[in-house]
């Protein structure tokens, strides 16, 4: 089994990255996934704070797409325990894409749509900066002394 952001491969040992780079005293993107799925609870908030929208501006709540946006909220939920996963990055980012679809029928939840996409591109930006960082070994966790 191969952890991806320890350095840790197939019992070898730990301690580095690679190269001779010291593994972090903590995994840095174990608390990077408590920011994501932070991030997540506020969008699904905020998304689930757009019902309301729904219903006056739109079809109901009822209608096909209320329950587009109740499906996003929940499915948003359930990503924040599923950040782990190799696809998951995938899937949060396609449900950004299904908010963007609204912007034929509510453009104001598309609105919403694209501000959350624009702070998760943010987010994996910062996300491929530090395992860079880790892999040189220029992390504050893997200096010496």
């Amino acid at each position: 089994m191969s952890d991806e952001h320890t350095g840790a491969t197939d019992g070898t040992d730990s301690t580095d990255v690679g190269d001779g780079v010291p593994a972090p005293a903590t995994d840095p993107m174990k608390g990077f996934r408590g920011v994501q799925a932070g991030t997540l609870v506020i969008e699904a908030i905020v998304v689930a704070l757009a019902l309301p929208v729904v219903a006056t501006l739109g079809h109901g709540i009822t209608s096909f797409q209320g329950w587009t946006v109740m499906g996003v909220v929940a499915a948003l939920i359930v990503m924040c325990g599923l950040l782990k996963k190799s696809w998951a990055m995938g899937v949060v980012l396609a449900l950004h894409a299904v908010l963007l679809a609204f912007v034929v029928a509510l453009p104001s939840i598309a609105v919403i749509g694209l501000v959350f996409l624009g702070v998760w591109l943010w987010l994996l930006w910062l996300r491929h900066d530090v395992a860079r960082r880790m892999a040189s070994g220029t992390l504050p966790s893997q200096q010496q002394g």
